[in-house]
């Protein structure tokens, strides 16, 4: 189990801004922490667990992690204004993952719109975002999970998109889990601090630049139906994708919108 007595240690600045609760296994880390949230928790409360045994994954799929091949946690975060200033917090919140293991000399880690983190066009992780109103504010619980080493119930995943990526074959040796979670909690309170002064457009560059499919034909599914395809364009300043098709750039928020390379 992560300690989180050392991993405060390894926080540097952002020491003191999280209160870290480890578990041997819960059903959900962002379930546990959003029904916490309700009864008042902190902004900085997190949760992270060595086994979930009712993982949530984008669209309703469920996150496939075994004890030691993961690392998966949820942090919760307070905003000033209402949650539709949160418009592409999860594109934001790549950006500081994709900085944390850069920190360990992984390279080649890119985004792909709205939630996956990926090498090699294989899923090496997500991000589930959930977003609540409160009086003159708003909360996000941020859920991550990174494959540290290939689950071992991947081949029952038929339906899954992407194949899957681990960290074990990016970096070597593999980062100490402690410390890798360190580095995560130190890189997603920066990007909170400058989401909260500026919104998704002050790190839209940085995610640009992170693109998987920047500049490449891909398409939209809905329902597993093609909705439209076109050329990704990169995402709007408040993280709508861009996709240019024989009607011009047209702008799509995420909803139940799959997007694929073609």
């Amino acid at each position: 189990m992560i300690d989180p007595v050392s991993v405060q240690s390894m926080l540097g600045d952002a020491r003191g801004r999280f209160d870290i609760d480890s578990l041997l296994e819960c059903e959900s880390t962002s379930t546990l922490l959003l029904k916490r949230a309700a009864e008042g928790a902190p902004a900085g409360s997190v949760i992270v667990t060595d086994r979930q045994t009712a993982g949530r994954g984008s669209r309703g799929r469920g996150w496939l992690a075994s004890p030691e091949s993961s690392l998966t946690f949820s942090v919760l975060w307070r905003f000033d204004g209402g949650v539709g200033q949160l418009a592409g917090l999860s594109l934001a919140v790549g950006v500081a993952v994709v900085h944390a293991l850069e920190a360990f000399g992984a390279n080649g880690i890119m985004l792909k719109w709205p939630n996956d983190i990926l090498y090699d066009n294989a899923k090496l992780g997500g991000i589930l975002v959930e977003l609540q109103s409160a009086p003159d504010s708003a909360l996000a619980v941020v859920g991550i999970g990174l494959n540290l080493s290939m689950p071992e119930s991947i081949g029952e995943a038929a339906d899954f998109a992407l194949p899957a990526a681990a960290l074990d074959d990016i970096i070597l040796p593999l980062p100490e889990r402690h410390a890798l979670f360190a580095q995560l909690l130190v890189e997603l309170a920066h990007v909170f601090d400058r989401f909260s002064y500026g919104g998704f457009a002050v790190l839209r560059d940085q995610w640009q630049a992170l693109n998987a499919w920047q500049n490449h034909p891909v398409r939209l599914l809905r329902n597993g139906l093609l909705e439209k395809e076109g050329v990704c364009r990169g995402a709007d300043l408040d993280g709508a994708l861009l996709v240019q098709t024989s009607a011009g750039v047209e702008r799509c928020l995420s909803g139940d919108l799959s997007l694929r390379a073609q």
